[in-house]
């Protein structure tokens, strides 16, 4: 059992998401707003926790009413021209995940790399890259024992970026808290 409090340990691990969340370069973020806004459909998807922080951003760009969906679900259609494909990799290369976006790309659709390696096989194949300049499972162990395992710094800059985007999306879409409520479900 660790002397250092609770309280005290997360705001330490959340001061860590917060900076590297925050660090996101704006052009890159404008980049992404414009990619998603003008997109016809948009498919998202990662690999390991990354995929459930992709899989919440598919859900909150449903929310302001993007045709968004979730590689892997059995109702995702084909993307092409129009499309984008939205992947994390943090660590910068999944095989999986190139794979999806040299697909993507062969059929002509746009992609979008959300990553903390920008010089990684997956951010070079895309069209548009998001940095989020955070410590990945591929980076060594911290050795301060209240930080974050593995790729958790990243993981949760990516869920806040992700949050954080959709607000200016949702500006930029010109979509509510009223919009998006309506477009919730009614079967939980």
């Amino acid at each position: 059992m660790t002397a250092v409090p609770l309280s005290d340990r997360a705001r330490s691990c959340a001061q860590g998401i917060v900076e590297a969340a925050g660090a996101v370069d704006p052009a890159d973020h404008e980049a992404a707003i414009r990619a998603i806004a003008r997109a016809r459909r948009i498919a998202c998807t990662g690999v390991g926790r990354e995929g459930l922080m992709m899989r919440a951003l598919a859900m909150r760009l449903f929310h302001l009413g993007r045709d968004a969906h979730v590689v892997g679900d059995m109702t995702v259609p084909p993307l092409g021209p129009g499309d984008l494909l939205m992947v994390s990799a943090g660590p910068g290369d999944f095989g999986t995940v190139r794979a999806l976006v040299q697909v993507a790309r062969d059929a002509g659709a746009a992609t979008l790399a959300l990553t903390a390696q920008p010089g990684g096989a997956v951010a070079r194949m895309c069209d548009t890259t998001v940095v989020l300049p955070a410590r990945t499972m591929a980076e060594a162990e911290a050795v301060d024992a209240s930080a974050l395992p593995m790729g958790s710094v990243y993981e949760g800059a990516l869920f806040l970026w992700s949050e954080l985007l959709v607000l200016d999306l949702a500006r930029h879409l010109g979509q509510g808290p009223g919009d998006m409520r309506a477009r919730h479900t009614n079967l939980e």
